[in-house]
C-alpha cells in the first residue's frame, strides 16, 4: 500500500520530514513563518528536514536520504523501533544528493552493524573526497556501497523496485564533483505486484522532458516545494540567490511547478523540501 501520513493504496511510504534544509523553523531565522511557528501567531506546525521511509511488508524499510533530524524522525514513527536489544528495520539508504541536509543523518546511524548505501558514483565520490563523510562513517561501521545507475530497475524488497532517474541541473556543487547529469537524481518506487508508483523528487531545478517522463502514470508524487517565488531569499534579505540558483524550481510564476505540474494526471502532488521563508507552510496563507 502507499501510505502518506494514513493514505494507502499498495506500498506504505512514511514522510518522515518535510523541510527544507535548516528545517522549520531555522534555528537563526525570524522570518514571518518562523515567527509564527514559535510564537503561535498564525496556524503552522514545526517540520524536520526532507526524508521519507518506504517498505512493502511494514517491517522491512528503506529510507530514502538521511536527514540531520533522522534520531527524531525514527522515534516518532514505531515501524522504525528495534524490536530486539540491537536491531533496527531500516535495511538501506538511497540517497538523492550529497547535500548537508540528507546525509548528515548518516553518522548518526552509526551505530549499526553495517549500512547498505545506495547512490550515484557523483554522489559516493562527493561523500568521499568532498566531505568525508564516508571516512568518518567507515571508521565506526562497515558501510556496503550500492551504485546507482540511471534507468535501471533495482530490486528491493517483497517486489518492491526502485528506478533512479536524473534531475538535470547546473548548481555549482559546493564538494567534489556532485553537479552534472548524476549530482541530483529522483527514484521512482513501484510496487511491482499492482504496477503503481511513487515518485520522490526532493530536488529539481526545472521539469525537462525526461523529467517529466518519469512522473508517467505514476500514482503519487513528493515534488520539491522550496520556495514559493523564485527571488523569495532574496525579497527577504536572506540571501543573493533565487531559488533556481539553489537547484530547486519555484511554486509560483508562469514557469513554476504548480502550473506545470497540475494538468498531470496523478492521483495525488504533495510538495516536500519546504523552505522555512516559503508561505505556504502558514495553513490560513
Amino acid at each position: 500500500m502507499i501510505e502518506v501520513n494514513g493514505w494507502r493504496t499498495g506500498v506504505w511510504v512514511r514522510v518522515l520530514g518535510s523541510a527544507a534544509g535548516g528545517g522549520f523553523p531555522q534555528w537563526n531565522c525570524n522570518c514571518p513563518q518562523c515567527r509564527a511557528v514559535r510564537d503561535g501567531s498564525r496556524p503552522c506546525r514545526p517540520r524536520t528536514q526532507s526524508s521519507i521511509a518506504v517498505s512493502a511488508d511494514y517491517r522491512r524499510w528503506f529510507l530514502l536520504n538521511a536527514s540531520p533530524d533522522i534520531r527524531a524522525q525514527i522515534e516518532s514513527f514505531p515501524a522504525l523501533h528495534p524490536n530486539g536489544v540491537r536491531d533496527s528495520p531500516l535495511r538501506a539508504v538511497l540517497l538523492t544528493d550529497a547535500e548537508l541536509d540528507h546525509t548528515l543523518g548518516l553518522l548518526l546511524l552509526r551505530e549499526a552493524g553495517r549500512l547498505e548505501l545506495h547512490a550515484t558514483a557523483a554522489v559516493h565520490e562527493t561523500l568521499r573526497t568532498g566531505t568525508s563523510l564516508l571516512q568518518t562513517l567507515g571508521a565506526y561501521t562497515r558501510v556496503e556501497w550500492r551504485t546507482v545507475a540511471t534507468g535501471t530497475e533495482v530490486p528491493l524488497a517483497d517486489g518492491l523496485s526502485y528506478r533512479a532517474f536524473s534531475a538535470p541541473t547546473d548548481k555549482r556543487a559546493r564538494f567534489g564533483t556532485g553537479e552534472g547529469d548524476e549530482g541530483v537524481v529522483g527514484y521512482r518506487i513501484t510496487d511491482r505486484r499492482t504496477g503503481r508508483a511513487l515518485v520522490y523528487l526532493p530536488g529539481v531545478q526545472k521539469l525537462t522532458a525526461s523529467v517529466l517522463a518519469q512522473l508517467e502514470d505514476c500514482t503519487c508524487l513528493l515534488f520539491d516545494g522550496t520556495c514559493w517565488q523564485d527571488d523569495e531569499l532574496i525579497r527577504l534579505g536572506i540571501a543573493g540567490k533565487t531559488s533556481r540558483d539553489m537547484g530547486h524550481m519555484p511554486i509560483s510564476g508562469a514557469d513554476g511547478s504548480l502550473k506545470r505540474l497540475a494538468p498531470l494526471p496523478i492521483e495525488r502532488k504533495i510538495y516536500i523540501h519546504i523552505n522555512n521563508t516559503n508561505p505556504i507552510l502558514l495553513e490560513d496563507s
